[in-house]
Formats: structure tokens, sequence, C-alpha cells
């Protein structure tokens, strides 16, 4: 081991015990489990801890003296409404197909890159808003003691707490989605020892704060690269508002042109909101900027304790639907709560800590509710939390993979409602996507390729070799499916999903072409790439997984709903002849047609994987197919991203190896970027953000839905259709001992179970809307078969 290393380590071992000695860690001992803190503030951004309703999120620092609350609004972009289609793009699809027939890889690039991308190659970027500023005049940070900074996943609120000149302060924050605002309660314990003073700011050029009446502050600007005072261009029509507002207080307000000041104060309970001038992807209203006033003037006298009671009835009932116990806090006498987050990373490297996946898993499901609710935009790359004017990969949504991974937990992590964005989007991509597919392809439907923005940009971005890429719709269309999978609603399927899925379909039904190089005249799908690697070419596995699962899925809605049944019959003609999954020469299941995979590839896409999860094509009931994916998964390794490491915890919790997903897992919980570690690579921040690096909400997500696969699997049916529900099918040995509550199936199935010495001890089964299903433990079984709201207790699972 380097020296600096050893030193390193014995550094931390020293701060480790000091910890555990302290007042904060004394407190900690007795906290909520569900809890992340510190002992110092955020020097980083990646340190900072997370809030948010869905559209509005805040970067909480924690700053003693100083603190910050950098926040965003979820409609702020770069950019206006625009199509982004290349016209005459269409011409060149017979000629791009014929090249990659005929082998020509680099020229049919040169060509697309010409007459198929793009216009302009990119697409916008997410933006920051501002910057909410709390500083105390006049004090000395080195008279700051017993620092601790928290986020309660219970509440959903952030605190810092510390000591100055014999008081004690105390900051708490949340991001309340009924009233549309974010909170500050800022208090100390001697009388009139509150004073502090408040500014906004913000990162954009053509931004400028400004008093609001005797209490307040606003923030108004555009996005742009302009001066203040330049000329309004098309693409920096983009407009912003916030208001910062003391609600009430019991000390004295000064405001001024340098900012806000309270004096003489006990307490004190600030306000703010935020609004933009987007009303939809073509359209902006300058009038929607009075949002922002209007909330923050229906909120004057709110007390703290009042919108925080608003705030609970609102986010609990949705958060505590599941709970999650995944075996003791640690092995050794010292409890994991005890040391603070950062630290407690640090030490689950050495020191077994099943406590912290079960604290990731619910960190996953509060970022959900905290990033994508009703009525705000999805989750993108980042959440709803961006610092940066230009973000990587434009902190939008990628459609080949990462946007999808954010909603993998959603059903089975009970956060239905959080879907809805999504699916509010995928109307407008449809609509746009319905442009690209007639100008690129002379084709009827709609489609999405790997990349789409607040605009709702359809067409090939970024570069030829990986860009064009038509199945990011078809993608999406199966989280519509797995909502009715899982809850039934038959409205929604007949409004909702089966239209989206009907027009993806009718795009790739008309797209699928025979394979002049094949004597069996296969459909294939192209141009296309699988996914960031390999380049443009025909027919690549993962297209024809996810078209097999679109035209599935849209045959059995057909049939549910009993409508176009000759369009219905069209595509169980056209499923059949896509070319078909091929093993090859190193038992690997290929990712192409050609038998070209290279073992010692470790790349982050397991693309050709899709069809074991997140799909259902390959599954146990096919051993040879199954035995080539898992082939090709273990030539993949168990590095990579944040992300790909939260897809191969999914992949092999569907190949039934609990000790595997769980090591992968283990090394995506490992600190990077921090002062603590010298470890880089893809692992989770101070904050428990996945790192890609930079930081990537998927793996947040994935992880999230990773743990759910290993505890409960349903994507299995019994020959007369009932769902299987399969318990602990990939349990690794590390957690033993557990519970769960709350966890949904397939079906519209809800459970409670828990397990010791890795073998079940109790299982009941729910079901609000009644039905019927085959539940597994190894090769012990029990059929249900509830009435709707019913409940019921399986035994003998020993």
């Amino acid at each position: 081991m380097p020296a600096r290393r050893r030193i390193a380590l014995c550094q931390l071992s020293l701060a480790l015990a000091a910890a555990l000695a302290s007042p904060a860690a004394v407190r900690a001992a007795g906290a909520s489990s569900l809890e992340l803190w510190y002992e110092t503030s955020a020097e980083r951004w990646t340190e900072a801890l997370p809030v948010g309703n869905g559209s509005l999120g805040a970067m909480v620092y924690g700053g003693a003296i100083r603190d910050r609350l950098q926040f965003n609004l979820d409609t702020l972009w770069k950019g206006s409404p625009h199509d982004y289609a290349h016209p005459g793009a269409a011409e060149a699809l017979p000629e791009l197909r014929a090249l990659l027939f005929a082998g020509q890889q680099r020229e049919a690039e040169q060509l697309a890159g010409k007459q198929f991308m793009s216009v302009p190659l990119g697409q916008s970027a997410y933006q920051p808003c501002g910057d909410l500023w709390i500083e105390i005049p006049g004090a000395d940070a080195a008279e700051v003691a017993d620092f601790r900074r928290s986020l309660d996943l219970e509440t959903a609120v952030a605190t810092t707490s510390f000591r100055l000149g014999g008081s004690r302060c105390t900051r708490r924050v949340l991001s309340s989605f009924p009233a549309g605002a974010i909170f500050v309660e800022l208090t100390s314990d001697r009388p009139q020892g509150l004073e502090f003073v408040l500014r906004i700011t913000s990162p954009h050029k053509l931004a400028e704060s400004r008093p609001a009446g005797e209490s307040g502050l606003e923030l108004v600007g555009r996005v742009g690269d302009g001066s203040p005072g330049s000329p309004e261009r098309l693409e920096d029509r983009m407009r912003f508002a916030a208001q910062v507002r003391v609600l009430e207080t019991d000390g004295a307000v000064e405001v001024s042109p340098g900012g806000l000041r309270v004096a003489g104060a006990t307490r004190a309970t600030l306000a703010l909101t935020g609004a933009t001038n987007f009303k939809s992807p073509d359209e902006l209203n300058d009038a929607r900027l009075d949002r922002a006033t209007q909330r923050i003037a229906a909120l004057r006298g709110t007390t703290f304790a009042a919108a925080l009671a608003e705030h609970l009835a609102d986010y609990q009932p949705r958060f505590g639907t599941v709970s999650i116990s995944l075996g003791p806090k640690s092995t050794d006498s010292q409890p994991a709560e005890a040391l603070p987050t950062d630290r407690r990373l640090v030490r689950s490297r050495d020191v077994p800590d099943p406590s912290l996946a079960a604290l990731f898993f619910q960190y996953g499901r509060y970022l959900m509710l905290a990033s994508s609710r009703p009525g705000s935009q999805p989750a993108n790359l980042q959440g709803i939390w961006n610092n940066q004017l230009n973000p990587p990969w434009g902190s939008k949504y990628t459609t080949n993979i990462n946007a999808e991974m954010n909603y993998w937990p959603i059903e089975p992590a009970h956060l239905t409602e959080c879907v809805e964005p999504l699916f509010t989007a995928l109307g407008e991509i449809a609509r746009s996507g319905s442009q690209t597919a007639r100008v690129y392809y002379d084709a009827p439907g709609w489609v999405l390729h790997h990349n789409f923005d607040l605009w709702r940009g359809t067409a090939p971005i970024n570069a030829s070799d990986h860009g064009i890429w038509p199945t990011g719709g078809a993608w999406l269309c199966e989280h519509l499916w797995q909502r009715w999978l899982y809850g039934g609603d038959r409205e929604f399927l007949q409004t909702t999903a089966y239209p989206l899925m009907k027009g993806s379909a009718e795009f790739h039904a008309d797209q699928l072409v025979e394979d002049p190089r094949e004597p069996e005249r296969f459909l294939v799908s192209g141009p296309s790439n699988s996914p960031e690697q390999g380049g443009l070419v025909m027919g690549p596995t993962m297209d024809h997984q996810i078209i097999r699962s679109l035209f599935a899925n849209t045959i059995a809605a057909a049939d549910e709903l009993g409508v176009d049944r000759e369009f219905r019959d069209r595509l169980a003609e056209l499923h059949t002849r896509i070319a078909p999954h091929r093993i090859g020469r190193h038992g690997q299941l290929q990712e192409w047609l050609e038998d070209v995979d290279n073992p010692s590839n470790q790349h982050r896409h397991v693309s050709h994987l899709w069809g074991v999860y997140p799909g259902d094509e390959i599954t146990p009931d096919e051993p040879e197919l199954f035995r080539a994916a898992q082939v090709s998964l273990d030539h993949r390794g168990d590095g990579g991203t944040g992300w790909s490491r939260a897809w191969k915890v999914n992949l092999w919790a569907r190949f039934r190896d609990g000790d595997r997903a769980h090591r992968v897992l283990h090394d995506l919980l490992q600190l990077t970027d921090s002062p603590l570690v010298e470890y880089t690579g893809g692992g989770v921040y101070p904050n428990l953000f996945d790192s890609h690096p930079p930081f990537q909400i998927d793996g947040n997500f994935g992880a999230v839905s990773g743990i759910c696969e290993m505890l409960v699997q349903s994507h299995r049916t019994t020959t007369d259709g009932r769902p299987r529900i399969e318990l602990l099918p990939a349990l690794p040995a590390a957690w033993s001992t557990g519970s769960v509550r709350g966890l949904r199936t397939r079906g519209g199935f809800e459970l409670e179970f828990s397990w010791s010495d890795s073998r079940l001890d109790a299982v009941r089964v729910s079901n609000p809307r009644g039905g019927a299903a085959f539940v597994e433990f190894e090769d012990l079984s029990h059929s249900v078969e509830l009435a709707p709201g019913e409940s019921a207790d399986l035994a003998d699972w020993r």
C-alpha cells in the first residue's frame, strides 16, 4: 500500500474515533436510521443536501456563518420552441441502408453526418436559476461549535444546527409540493439573538436582484450569453423570476438594494418561489412569470410550523408506503448511524453495513419524490438539481438508458404517481416525433432518438455514429405498459398508453426492412447502433428486443381493448420475422447480427441484455439463451459508471446471483471525489449522489430497482397468465435477515414479508383491486386469489 494511502487511512481511523465521541455522534446514535448527516458544512456542490418538490429544487450547503441554497426551476432551460428536423433527411435513408448492408460503415456515417442529423446538431441544456445566501454579519467561523447538518428522509427536511456565541442556532429547509415554495426557518435559543443578511443572486449575466416590498427580494432575468442591456436573441427568450420573502419574524426587517437584514429576532420564516415564462414546448408567455409573486403573496404570515404540517401531510403518506430492513445496522460495537454519512461510507468498504443499502434505497425514493411530481417536468439526468450553465450532457434526457433508468423503480417501489410527468412528456414527444418520422423516414407514427430536451427535440443529435438510434420512444413506451401491468387501470390503457404505443409501433412496423444478407430475409432495424459503441449498423440486438416487446405489448393492449384487429394481426406477423437472438463463438449473446463481440470489451453499456432487464424476453425458461446472456454480462465486468453498475445490479438479480448483485452494489456505494479517499470512478459522492462521474441521478434510481429485483420479481407468468411472484430470488448472504413492507408486483399485489437465516418467516399479500397470483420461494409456493382489498397471510415457508 502506498505510504500516502497508509497515512490517509491512519488519519481516518483517528477521525472516526473522534467522531464517535463527539456530541453530534452521541445525538446521532439515537437519530433516525433514515438520515444523512455530517459534521461539516458542504464545500462542494456534491456535498450539499438536496430538497425539491418536483418543480423547485435546492442544494442546501448548510454553512454556519454563510449558508447557500443553490436553487433550480424545472422549466428553466436554454433555447426556445424549436423544430430540430433536417429538411430532406429521408432522401438519404435508402443510400444509408445500402451502404450499411454493403459493409461501408464509414461512408454511411459520413453521409448521415451531412444529411441526417438534427438542426442544430445539439439540443438545449437545463439551467441553474439562482442562489439564496444567508449570512451572519460580524460572526467568526472559529467560534462555531457542535456543528451538525442533516437530511431526514422521513420528513424531507434539511437541518443545520450549531452553537455560536453562547446560543444554539438552527436552520430548517423544506421544499413543499402543496405550497409550491421552499421554506427556511431560522431560530436562536437566545432571545433576540438571531441576526442575518439575505441576498439572492444568479449565475446568469442577464439577471438582477432588487427589493420587493418591505420584506422581500426579487430576482429577474433571462437565459443568454449577452450582457445586460443587450438585445434579445431568438435563442435567449427564456425568462425567469424568483421571490424570497420574510413571512413572519419577531425581529426587525430592513430591505436595501444590497439585500435584506433581520435583526433582534428569535425566529424567522422565509419562503422562496420561482417561475419561468415556459407554457409548453411550443409556447413561451411572459405573463407566467407573475406566478412567483402570486405564490409568495398567498403565503404571507405563514409560520414554519404550518408549512411543515402541510408538507408532511403531503409527503409522508407517499414516502411511507415502503419500509425496508436488510439486517443489523452494523456487525461490530459501533452503531452505523453514529458516524457521519461520508465516514460511514468509508468504513463500509471493510465493515459490513447492510442498513447503508437500505438507506440508499430510501434515499433514491426520496429523490424521486423531490424531482418528479404531477405537474412538473420529468426527472432529468440530474433530477432537478444543477449548478452549471453548461452541465454535462446538457443535464437533459438521454433515452438510450438514462431517462428510462430514472423511472425503473416507480412501480415496484410504490411511487406510481411520480411517473406522470414522464407520460405527459411522452405525449408531447409523440407530437414532435411524428414530424421527425415524416421528415427523416417518410413514415407514419412517431419516433424518438437518443435524446430529448424541454423543447421535445426528437431528431438524431451529436454525431451519426451514436445519435442515430430510433428506438428511444419504443423503450419509453415500456413504462406505459408496466403501469398497466401493475395498476390495471383500463381507462389509462385506453386513453393514454395504447394510443402512444400504437403510434410507436406504426413507425417501427413501417421501418423494419428485410436483410438482403440473410437467406431467411429476416426483418432488421436501422440505420441504428448498439448505444454508444460499434458505430452505425443495421440490426443491433437491442433494437430487436425493444421492438419485439413493443409489438407484443401493443398486441396485448389491442386484445384487451378489443380494437384494431387488422393492425394487431400485422404486428403479430412482423413479430415472428424480426431477426432472432444469436449465440456467438464465445458462448455469448451477440450484440450485433455479426459475431464480432470482444470478450475483453468492458464498455459501460450492456445494451444487448435489455431482454433480460428491463425486458422479460430472456428468462430461465429459455436456459441456453439465458446462459449466453449471462456470459455476455460476465465479459462486461463489474466496473463502470454509477448507472452502469446499477444496471448490472438489476441484471445479476435477474440471473439469480444475489452475491454478485450485492458485490456490484457494494462497489457502487464507494465514496468518490472526497478528501477522505483517493478512490475515483463510478461510486457515490458524500451526499450519496451517484457518480458517473460526474453526477448523474440515474444510478440512484437504478440501485432502488436493483434492490427491488433482488427481493421480489414478478416478470414471469404461469401458463394461465397469473403473475409468478418470486420472493428473495437473489438474496445475498450479506442480507440473511431482513424485512420489507409495501413493495408492489405486476397484477397490483402489495407485499409484506420477513426472513431470517436466508429463509422466509412470514408473508402477507394484499391487492386493492383483487386478483390471482402464484407466490414462490425456492421450491415452495402458494396459489393466491384475493377479493378487492383482501389480504392473506401465507404460511409454511420453512
